[in-house]
C-alpha cells in the first residue's frame, strides 16, 4: 500500500470513481468539479492524499487549513479495504500534515446517517460539536 499526494489531472478519474462508489456519507459538488480540484492542489497539494493498492486509488482524504483551522473532506476507503487500518493511516498522515503546517483544531463533518463514520472518529479523538449548526452558501 502506498500513501501519496493526488496527481492532477492522472487521478482525477480514479478519485471520483472511489468517491461515487462510496455508500454514505460522501456527497459531491461544485467544489468537486475538475477546475476546482486544481484550485485546491494550487493551494495546499501535500493536503490531497491517495492510498494506492496495485496501481489503483483505494482511499482518499482531503485537508484544507487557512493559517488558522484545519478542515478534513472526503476520507473514503474503497469497500473491500475497509477494516484494515487504511482509514485510520490517511487520517493520522492529513493530522501530521496539518499540524506541521501550524493547525491546532481541525474539523469536519460527518452525515447524519453515517453512525459507522461518527464512531470512527470517536475512537480517534474527535469530539461531536452539538452547538454548532453548518451553513452554506454556493457563490
Amino acid at each position: 500500500m502506498e500513501i501519496r499526494e493526488f496527481k492532477y489531472p492522472e487521478d482525477l478519474i480514479p478519485t471520483r470513481q472511489l468517491w461515487e462508489s462510496i455508500e454514505k456519507g460522501i456527497n459531491l459538488g461544485l467544489s468537486d468539479e475538475p477546475g476546482e480540484i486544481e484550485k485546491k492542489l494550487k493551494r495546499d497539494p501535500d493536503l490531497f492524499i491517495l492510498a494506492i493498492s496495485e496501481g489503483r486509488v483505494v482511499g482518499s482524504v482531503i485537508g484544507g487549513f487557512d493559517g488558522r483551522r484545519g478542515m478534513i473532506y472526503h476520507l473514503a476507503v474503497s469497500a473491500q479495504f475497509r477494516h484494515r487500518g487504511l482509514g485510520s493511516k490517511l487520517m493520522a498522515e492529513i493530522e501530521n500534515r496539518l499540524r506541521a503546517k501550524g493547525c491546532i483544531r481541525s474539523y469536519l463533518m460527518v452525515t447524519r446517517e453515517n453512525a459507522e463514520a461518527m464512531q470512527f472518529y470517536f475512537e480517534r479523538g474527535w469530539e461531536r460539536m452539538d452547538f454548532i449548526v453548518p451553513f452554506a452558501k454556493n457563490l
